[in-house]
């Protein structure tokens, strides 16, 4: 990716961030609510490379730390989306779109993502320039397919 002809490919430099592995499945596990340390171990990731990633993901300003401390406890941080983290969503739901198109699994989308208010089914589509829906007005969901643990956060 060092190649001059990557030096101002929004895709390379989009993939320098996200590109290692493991750092999706994090951005997908906060964008479920997901904010502590323990809650991403769930992915099955090692705790070094865990620590690692999330270092990085605060570093490259999609996370950022919180401290919390539950009674009885030391002080601890939770990692809670930034700005950029949260304009991750459609990025995420585009590939959680191609995954079940072209990976399917035959159980049925592991996430599907709602409107606010109306609590409708949206997906991503190509819009004219200005009149896009607002980001923070789409949350993901659980889908039919998931069968993974409940946030505990």
């Amino acid at each position: 990716m060092e190649l001059p002809s990557n030096r101002n490919c929004s895709i390379a430099r989009s993939l320098s961030v996200l590109g290692q592995k493991w750092n999706l499945l994090i951005m997908r596990e906060a964008h479920r609510g997901r904010t502590r340390y323990a809650d991403f171990r769930r992915i099955g990731i090692p705790s070094d490379i865990l620590a690692t990633r999330l270092d990085a993901l605060v570093e490259d300003g999609l996370l950022q730390r919180q401290p919390y401390q539950e009674l009885g406890q030391r002080v601890r941080d939770e990692y809670v989306l930034t700005e950029a983290g949260r304009d991750l969503l459609p990025v995420l739901a585009a590939l959680t779109e191609w995954g079940d198109k072209h990976r399917p699994t035959g159980r049925g989308p592991t996430a599907i993502y709602v409107d606010e208010k109306s609590g409708d089914e949206v997906r991503l589509d190509f819009v004219p320039a200005g009149m896009p829906p607002a980001a923070d007005a789409v949350r993901m969901a659980w889908g039919p397919g998931y069968d993974g643990p409940e946030p505990t956060s």
